[in-house]
């Protein structure tokens, strides 16, 4: 898809299925079921739509799905049968991992974080684009590395930790440009760090809700996640951001809809926030 002069194109870094329930928190099972209908396990399918974004002169990647270092447990929890799907669907749209120059991390939970580090052949964690700087919010990397016993099984260690000692991490405070055209929005609420992604050229702009708004099932603004850290700050930004977004008529894009990637919304007078238009792919 075209976004002014930049080339925007979703990149999945592999499909999953999960509890529903952990998904819509405390949103009763009978209320989120009707617009996500769950298998005999409870569990529903969701996507890991991550998004490359090609400028005149660079390739820059948001978030990296869940990798290839899941165990077999993890794999069998999640239905997950792919081995490496972001260098493979990353391979598919004709980019190499030594092209991208910049991978930005909205937060560093497994399913946005896993892919960006792997295996080298001698077994070593290394950085997955080997030519990439990786970015993201100091607040979220602090949190993600602190050791605390109530994140132990949030944050992969893993999946973080060789990039600062590759020594192509960098870490920003705040609502500031990444790369030109592209710039973070710190929400929190999620997690400590959490952040949106605004991509602007040409006077035409996508903001990546990454798990402010992670489909186009959440976009009640009282409907959140099992995961957020902080319910009360994911409504109040949700609402602010998506209602921005609507009265701008911003293309949003779902970091985790399993059949829609993006749309464009409206708010009716009430502030709901409903779909105009949605694609299945960028």
């Amino acid at each position: 898809m075209k976004l002014g002069d930049f080339e925007l194109t979703t990149i999945s870094g592999g499909r999953f299925r999960i509890d529903g329930g952990t998904m819509f928190g405390v949103v009763p099972k009978i209320l989120w079921s009707r617009v996500f209908e769950p298998d005999e396990k409870n569990l529903i399918a969701q996507d890991t739509n991550c998004v490359l974004v090609q400028t005149a002169d660079r390739k820059v990647l948001i978030d990296t799905g869940y990798g290839s270092k899941l165990t077999v447990k993890q794999q069998r929890n999640h239905s997950i049968n792919e081995q490496d799907p972001l260098r493979d669907n990353l391979a598919a749209a004709g980019v190499s991992v030594e092209e991208i120059d910049t991978v930005v991390l909205s937060h560093l939970h497994f399913d946005h974080a896993g892919g960006a580090t792997c295996l080298d052949e001698e077994g070593a964690l290394v950085p997955t684009f080997p030519n990439a700087e990786y970015v993201v919010q100091r607040s979220e990397w602090v949190s993600a590395t602190a050791g605390y016993p109530e994140l132990r099984g949030v944050y992969s260690q893993d999946n973080i930790l060789p990039l600062a000692e590759a020594g192509v991490l960098r870490l920003i405070d705040g609502d500031v440009e990444i790369v030109p055209g592209i710039s973070a929005i710190v929400t929190g609420g999620h997690t400590v760090g959490h952040a949106a992604i605004r991509i602007e050229s040409q006077g035409q702009t996508a903001i990546y809700l990454g798990d402010l708004c992670p489909t186009r099932r959440h976009l009640p603004s009282l409907w959140g996640m099992g995961y957020d850290v902080d319910m009360l700050q994911v409504r109040r930004k949700k609402r602010e951001l998506l209602g921005m977004i609507a009265e701008q008529g911003w293309l949003a894009l779902f970091d985790h809809d399993p059949d829609h990637v993006a749309a464009y919304l409206k708010s009716n007078d009430e502030q709901a926030i409903s779909v105009v238009e949605s694609f299945e792919t960028l």
